[in-house]
């Protein structure tokens, strides 16, 4: 056996940037067609609740443990947000230039890339896509300040609670995490011809089996 080495050259990983956020509204069919562009994304926080044991006792002491169900919330902050959002933000237009508030809100899907750098390489060393799946945004606060001598941008911000989607042979999920280190780099560009559009083909979200299937070897 070797003796263990730290921070090793080329070993100093980190994660870093939000970029590429596509937005995708969820159709009466499940499926999340016709991505639009998510310009002005400033950050995309996950925020994971239950998963914890819960102790069961027996005998006068601990049985087991049994662990809760987790689930995925997100919390997305932003300088703006695509039109094709309000309906999601519980938004509608009543007719031309007239939006009506406090309407139903659309479930949607969500996808963006973070950089993975290192010692070696900075931020280009590789990325990872997330594509995030079942997301409902509940109402948030929106601040309006007078401009003055040192004006700022106003930000938008949303918690976002999800909906885990069938994965066949695993537990629902509510989010698929791709490493581009060590996925196929040929099945990875299909994929993301998909997630992205391209010339022949608009912009769509592959439910999760789609995406396994995609990024399988032959």
């Amino acid at each position: 056996m070797s003796k263990l080495q730290w921070d090793q050259t080329g070993e100093r990983f980190f994660e870093t940037g939000v970029q590429q956020g596509v937005l995708f509204v969820r159709d009466a069919t499940g499926a999340y067609p016709q991505g639009v562009p998510w310009n002005g994304l400033i950050s995309v926080s996950d925020s994971p609740e239950g998963g914890e044991p819960e102790p069961i006792y027996a005998d006068n002491i601990k049985y087991l443990n049994l662990m809760s169900n987790e689930e995925l919330g997100l919390s997305i902050e932003a300088y703006t947000y695509p039109e094709e959002f309000g309906p999601c933000d519980g938004s509608v237009d009543a007719t031309d230039g007239v939006k009506l508030g406090q309407q139903g809100r659309k479930t949607f899907g969500l996808a963006y890339k973070t950089l993975i750098g290192n010692d070696v390489d900075d931020v280009d060393h590789g990325y990872k896509l997330h594509l995030v799946y079942g997301c409902l945004a509940s109402p948030s606060e929106k601040s309006y300040e007078t401009v003055n001598e040192s004006p700022e941008a106003m930000t938008f911000s949303w918690d976002v609670d999800t909906t885990p989607v069938p994965v066949t042979d695993h537990k629902p999920t509510s989010k698929i995490v791709i490493d581009s280190r060590t996925a196929d780099v040929t099945k990875l560009a299909a994929l993301e011809e998909a997630i992205f559009g391209a010339e022949a083909s608009e912009a769509n979200l592959p439910l999760p089996d789609a995406v396994i299937t995609m990024m399988t070897p032959a």
